[in-house]
C-alpha cells in the first residue's frame, strides 16, 4: 500500500476520508496525492454523433471549485505534519494533481496506478462522498477500495474481520488485503450460516493464510433474519473489528437497488473502516 489515491469533493465531509487514508499512509510510509472530483455529466446521442451536455458548471467556477478541494487537502497535510513528496524519494508524503476538477470516470481509470483508493461512506446523505464514486473506484481501478467510516478511526488494521461469502469478489478482497493482514493482530474468517456462493470454506482460507505465517482463526455466526449485512457489521463490531474486508457486489448492483443485499447495507451503514474489492 505504498501509494494511495483520495478524491476529494468540496462538500461538508472530508475529515474522516483524510484521516483513514493518513492512518494507512503512515502503516507503510506510503505517497499520498489527493484528486479533485465531480459528478460525471449525461452524453445525448442524436442519430449520427455523441455531443456532451455542457455542464452547468462554468470554467471558472470548475477552476475555484477545485482550489477549494486542494486547499483543503493540503491544509490537512501540513496541520498533520506530513511532508510533500519529493520526486523519487520513498517515505510518507503528499502531494496534488494538477489537472483541475475531474470527474468520476477519470478517477475509475487513474485510480489503476495507485494500490488503493480511500473514499468516505456513500450513505446518501447530503454532504457524504456519493456512491457514483465509490462505485467507479470499485469497479474500474482494478484495485481495492477503502472505505472510510464518517468517525475518524482510532486504529486501522489491528483486528481484522474477513466476511467470507467464498465470492471471486471477496477472494480478490482478501488478496488486496494481504498486506494489511501481515501486520494485523488477530485476523477473523466470518462466514455466516446459509449464506454466499459455492466454493471454500472459512477453514480453507484460514489454512492458506496459515500457510502465510497469518494467525487467522474461523468463525461462523447464524443469520436467522436473512440480513447479512447487518449480522456482518454487528459481528465485527462484537469482536473489535478495526478493518473489515469484503467482496462488493457479488449480487449485481440492479439486484440490491431492489432487493438489498449485504454491500449495499455496509456501504450505508458502516462505522468501521472496509476495504472492498470487486
Amino acid at each position: 500500500m505504498k501509494s494511495i489515491l483520495v478524491p476529494i469533493e468540496d462538500h461538508g465531509v472530508v475529515e474522516p476520508i483524510l484521516e483513514t487514508a493518513l492512518l494507512m499512509g503512515r502503516l507503510f510510509d506510503s505517497y499520498i496525492e489527493g484528486l479533485a472530483i465531480t459528478p460525471d455529466y449525461p452524453v445525448v446521442l442524436p442519430v449520427d454523433i455523441a455531443i456532451g451536455v455542457p455542464s452547468p458548471i462554468t470554467p471558472e467556477n470548475r477552476l475555484e471549485m477545485a482550489r477549494a478541494c486542494r486547499e483543503r487537502f493540503e491544509a490537512f497535510m501540513v496541520r498533520k505534519q506530513v511532508q510533500r513528496a519529493a520526486a523519487g524519494l520513498a517515505g510518507l508524503g503528499f502531494s496534488w494533481r494538477q489537472d483541475g476538477l475531474m470527474e468520476d470516470a477519470f478517477l475509475g481509470a487513474y485510480g489503476r496506478v495507485f494500490d488503493v483508493t480511500v473514499v468516505g461512506r456513500p450513505d446518501g446523505s447530503n454532504g457524504q462522498t456519493r456512491l457514483s464514486t465509490v462505485e467507479a473506484a470499485l469497479f474500474e481501478t482494478g484495485h481495492p477500495v477503502l472505505i472510510a467510516p464518517p468517525t475518524v478511526p482510532q486504529t486501522l488494521g489491528e483486528t481484522v474481520v474477513i466476511a467470507w461469502n467464498r465470492s471471486t469478489e471477496t477472494a480478490r478482497a482478501v488478496l488486496g488485503s494481504m498486506p494489511l493482514l501481515e501486520k494485523a493482530r488477530r485476523i477473523v474468517v466470518l462466514e455466516l450460516e446459509d449464506w454466499g456462493v459455492p466454493g471454500p470454506s472459512a477453514a480453507e482460507l484460514v489454512r492458506s493464510l496459515r500457510m502465510r505465517g497469518l494467525q487467522t482463526e474461523a468463525m461462523t455466526a447464524p443469520d436467522p433474519n436473512n440480513k447479512p449485512g447487518e449480522t456482518i457489521l454487528s459481528e465485527a463490531t462484537s469482536l473489535g473489528c478495526d478493518l473489515l474486508v469484503k467482496g462488493a457486489y457479488t449480487q449485481s448492483r440492479l439486484r440490491q437497488m431492489f432487493f438489498g443485499g449485504a454491500t449495499s447495507h455496509i456501504l450505508n451503514n458502516t462505522t468501521i473502516p472496509v476495504l472492498m474489492a470487486h
